[in-house]
């Protein structure tokens, strides 16, 4: 984690590219294919699921990239399952509507909120799902991205950073720790001359690092 801060501070672009290129390596064979259908997700194919479809995504794909660990998986899922044994998948189809109408408005607070109001979810586990279907708005925020961004002093949220609870972030946290996100893909494309960076990227490099 020692060269986060020197990477950080010199937006250098062939480094932030190995970094990027690198969290390739920390994702285990057996989820790789699941990884890789992640990465390529199509949200508007999302945008169009019906009820059922919707809870099974979030149940056999969603929740299984994000909770890797078994004893993880079950935790959560038990509360997802939940929409289903209540007989609430029709509430479950609404909150999607909630979302990408949120992410339409570029509401990152209000799109916390509505994915985190997903029985399972956090504010890590909400921004995650944000991350992967809105990839040039939203980042992932967890424990590893509070880590790594720790490690820079320079930081202006340094200090409210050092503050945090890793692993329990607030809607607020994550709402902070998107825009500094943001700001880094915006240096970044205007560095090396690029529209590709963006906050899910510096994510997934964030949390190479913290690692």
């Amino acid at each position: 984690m020692s060269n986060i801060c020197e990477m950080w501070n010199d937006n250098d672009c062939a480094a932030w590219e190995r970094e990027l290129v690198r969290y390739w390596s920390f994702v285990k064979p057996s989820n790789l294919a699941l990884e890789k259908e992640i990465d390529k997700l199509d949200a508007n194919s999302v945008n169009l699921m019906g009820p059922e479809e919707w809870y099974r995504f979030l149940l056999e794909k969603y929740f299984r990239w994000k909770y890797t660990a078994p004893n993880r998986y079950a935790s959560t899922t038990m509360h997802l399952k939940k929409h289903s044994a209540n007989n609430e998948l029709r509430m479950l189809h609404g909150i999607k509507a909630r979302i990408f109408a949120d992410a339409e408005r570029d509401a990152v607070q209000k799109s916390l909120e509505s994915a985190s109001s997903i029985r399972g979810l956090g504010t890590a586990g909400a921004s995650g799902l944000l991350a992967i279907l809105f990839p040039s708005q939203f980042g992932t925020v967890d424990q590893f991205l509070v880590k790594a961004l720790a490690e820079v002093p320079e930081l202006p949220e340094a200090r409210l950073i050092a503050g945090m609870k890793p692993e329990s972030l607030t809607i607020s946290d994550g709402v902070m720790l998107i825009g500094i996100m943001r700001r880094k893909a915006r240096e970044l494309n205007k560095a090396c001359s690029t529209t590709a960076w963006t906050p899910r990227k510096v994510d997934m490099v964030l949390w190479t690092c913290g690692h």
